[in-house]
């Protein structure tokens, strides 16, 4: 049956129960969940429905294309003509979502169509830089065009919902997910999250290229205690505040649609039973008009936090304010019984039910089921050329340039280049982690993309390792069948070669790192450091005595002193995306100088973890001078980051000036100016990220020594110089109190501007109340 038959015959059936003016509302009135014409509608749909319809759609089911858990949905067919499913994910592509659409609009009492989910975290079918690569672009509109365009084409299969973005703040390098996110700091972090749901969501989520963002995991997962997956979560109420929530709630500023709740703990109760979290905090405090689904198995799983048995736990659930169960059908097998025994309400029931319903009404569903199912648009729409251009400029920004000595970086396109190591002809590993609709295949390698930049070069390639021999790691990285790329050689015939390639070259490239599977969902590591295996590859190359560029594949902070000592440059690209031998051949050899920033501190030691910039005071400081006994240290290694946040190199130097202030006393709501001149000290035309940072140094509380309020990006060129300002009010001087007052407190205050966290300029200054 054709699309446009379906159309109207459910247009019929809105007419026969009397919805048909709902169902030709003009795109612009639906997108406002207290509108007037959305509530006649849903209250008219809700009045026909019965309980089964109503519990039916808080169930999303997997469709199994792509499964991110340990489940699988079963007789889905049989469930959708019965009503019994509200939304599906993990399938994508026009001709099968479609017939499932049909399937739920034609078959179903009142054909309510479904919502259609999947992972899309950093690009759908061009896939670009894994987040935490995004971020250190420091580029917000590069960050919401990525998100633009993994709309369009996931649009273009059929998709509407996606499950991103992930905003939870990270400061555990062990935490695998950290690749998915934004770093450590929470005022960076709520940018990013703005811009991600711009992009996602655009203006009006009706449109058929427009999907609804589903902000992740609401909350806390960052803060897992040892950086273990799934893990308790226990911090004190201002932490949580001041430091972890902000960018669940510059998101939901931002107009999210949904949010998911997280698997962990929060003052003793898991995120997705808690109503402190999703009743008091996101609603009645945050105002949420959306609605909340639970992570992958979330609600079964309360059971094994002691919570009780499946009935107990989602009756639990729904009482705390979740609304769509995802896989575990809890809510689809025991709500019913739940409330003929008066464990819920059926008021609990309707208000989740008119929340899902309400998502759908906002993304023009009732309108038109069918809106983003476009073969036409499938086709036209995915890996254009516009759309690999623009991954290719963005992981350009993404790179971090952490090493550069003697500026061996660019390299000339002449002479012999020994390309070395298990990233180096790998198509497989470029995508990264969370990776669901992508394909590896049409990713560009490291040696094609030098290849392509520079074909007067000679290249001697070698494999060099496998990515690990520890039988552990190769047997928990890989899994649902995933196997490592493995060289059959030993280890040392691998590294045999490798140095006689080595010895033939003019300059050494050596592609290590992580794969992506070393990094994401259940992917948490005690050791952070490179390999052993791989780094056995660069100890034997070390010792050829040809400067080596180690081109650093990851999707988190590593421990690198060794190699930060050994290596001439360090280059790190996370996992680029598709075009990422091309981006990579870019930076190599000077098509784009790099300006990308960390926003997550690298630790000497995975001792030091967690470790971030804008720690506390401690009563017994050490500065690094003079004993260091009865002083807050280690005694085997530095307290500092091996490279602190907001830390990037260039090919070119940047020179600040001193901190100029516009006063040096204020009162009241005045505003302050700082400003610096910057100035391109070097010989190539460049980017810069002014970071501006605040101290308050004496407070009620104890604050952080600093803390990020602002970044300018500029360009300069050679011996160019710019006068960069801030302006800053008294909003940049707010904390929560112990009464978890947002609010600030007059006296001094340090105003510090700079290249990171660490190299910054600063000025004092008196701000009275």
């Amino acid at each position: 049956m054709k699309t446009s038959i379906i159309y109207r015959s459910v247009q019929k059936v809105f007419l026969a129960v009397g919805l048909a003016s709902s169902f030709n509302v003009a795109v612009a009135q639906q997108t406002k969940s207290g509108d007037a014409k959305m509530d006649a509608f849903v209250n008219n749909l809700m009045s026909k429905m019965t309980l089964d319809e109503k519990i039916g759609q808080l169930n999303l089911v997997v469709g199994g294309q792509s499964v991110t858990g340990s489940t699988l949905s079963k007789n889905v067919e049989e469930k959708l003509k019965n009503g019994q499913i509200g939304g599906m994910f993990g399938v994508w592509g026009t001709s099968y979502i479609k017939q499932v659409q049909e399937a739920a609009v034609k078959n179903s009492r009142f054909h309510i169509p479904l919502i259609f989910g999947l992972d899309v975290i950093h690009g759908h079918r061009t896939i670009f830089p894994i987040p935490l690569g995004m971020s250190a672009t420091w580029d917000m509109g590069l960050i919401e065009k990525s998100a633009r365009i993994a709309a369009s084409e996931a649009t273009g299969e059929g998709i509407n919902w996606v499950f991103s973005p992930m905003v939870d703040v990270a400061r555990d390098p062990r935490w695998g997910r950290i690749s998915e996110g934004s770093g450590e700091d929470p005022w960076y972090g709520s940018q990013v999250a703005k811009a991600m749901i711009r992009g996602y969501q655009g203006t009006d989520m009706t449109k058929s290229d427009a999907v609804m963002a589903c902000v992740k995991h609401f909350a806390l997962y960052g803060g897992a205690e040892s950086g273990r997956e799934y893990n308790t979560v226990d911090m004190s109420l201002i932490k949580m505040y001041q430091d972890y929530l902000p960018p669940y709630k510059a998101a939901l500023d931002a107009g999210a649609g949904s949010f998911m709740s997280s698997f962990n703990t929060i003052n003793g109760v898991p995120a997705t039973a808690n109503q402190w979290l999703l009743t008091d905090l996101l609603r009645k405090q945050w105002g949420f008009k959306g609605f909340v689904v639970s992570d992958y198995t979330a609600v079964n799983e309360l059971s094994a936090h002691g919570l009780g048995d499946l009935q107990q736990v989602s009756a639990l659930a729904l009482k705390a304010g979740l609304d769509m169960d995802m896989v575990g059908e809890g809510f689809l097998t025991t709500l019913k019984k739940s409330l003929q025994e008066g464990k819920v309400t059926q008021a609990e029931i309707d208000q989740a039910c008119r929340r899902v319903l309400e998502a759908k009404y906002k993304l023009g569903l009732f309108a038109n089921p069918f809106k983003s199912i476009n073969a036409d648009v499938e086709a036209k729409s995915e890996l254009t050329d516009a759309n690999r251009g623009a991954a290719r400029e963005i992981a350009e920004h993404a790179f971090v340039l952490l090493k550069n000595k003697g500026n061996i970086l660019p390299l000339k396109k002449s002479g012999t280049i020994a390309l070395i190591g298990p990233l180096a002809d790998n198509h497989s590993e470029m995508l990264g982690t969370w990776v669901v609709a992508g394909n590896p295949a049409k990713s560009v390698s490291v040696i094609d993309g030098i290849k392509n930049a520079a074909p007067g070069v000679n290249i001697v390639y070698a494999h060099g390792s496998n990515f690990t021999d520890d039988s552990l790691l190769n047997a928990r990285a890989w899994f649902f069948g995933m196997r490592q790329e493995r060289d059959k050689r030993s280890a040392q015939e691998q590294i045999d070669e490798a140095v006689e390639a080595a010895k033939k070259a003019d300059v050494v490239v050596v592609a290590v790192g992580e794969s992506a599977n070393m990094s994401g969902e259940s992917a948490s590591r005690s050791d952070i450091n490179i390999p052993e295996t791989q780094r056995d590859l660069l100890k034997a190359l070390a010792k050829v005595g040809k400067p080596m560029v180690m081109v650093l594949f990851n999707g988190r902070p590593l421990s690198l002193p060794w190699e930060d000592k050994t290596m001439d440059a360090i280059l790190d690209v996370w996992h680029p995306g598709t075009e990422a031998g091309n981006a990579i051949a870019d930076v190599l050899f000077g098509s784009y100088n790099p300006a990308g920033k960390i926003t997550a501190t690298f630790p000497r030691s995975v001792g030091q973890v967690p470790i971030y910039y804008s720690q506390k005071p401690t009563g017994r400081p050490f500065d690094g001078k003079g004993s260091a006994k009865f002083r807050s240290d280690y005694i085997d290694i530095s307290n500092d980051p091996l490279y602190p946040f907001g830390y990037g190199l260039s090919y070119t130097t940047f020179s600040y000036s001193d901190v100029k202030l516009s006063k040096n006393k204020l009162k009241g709501n005045e505003t302050l100016t700082a400003t610096v001149t910057v100035t391109n000290s070097g010989k190539i035309a460049g980017e810069e990220v002014v970071q501006l940072y605040i101290r308050d140094p004496v407070a009620s509380i104890s604050r952080s020594v600093e803390e990020l309020k602002g970044f300018k990006k500029i360009m300069l060129q050679p011996g160019e110089q710019k006068e960069v300002s801030f302006n800053i009010t008294t909003a940049d001087l707010k904390f929560y109190n112990t009464k978890l007052a947002y609010d600030w407190e007059p006296g001094e205050f340090v105003i510090r501007i700079g290249t990171n966290s660490r190299d910054t300029h600063s000025a004092s200054l008196q701000w009275e109340k």
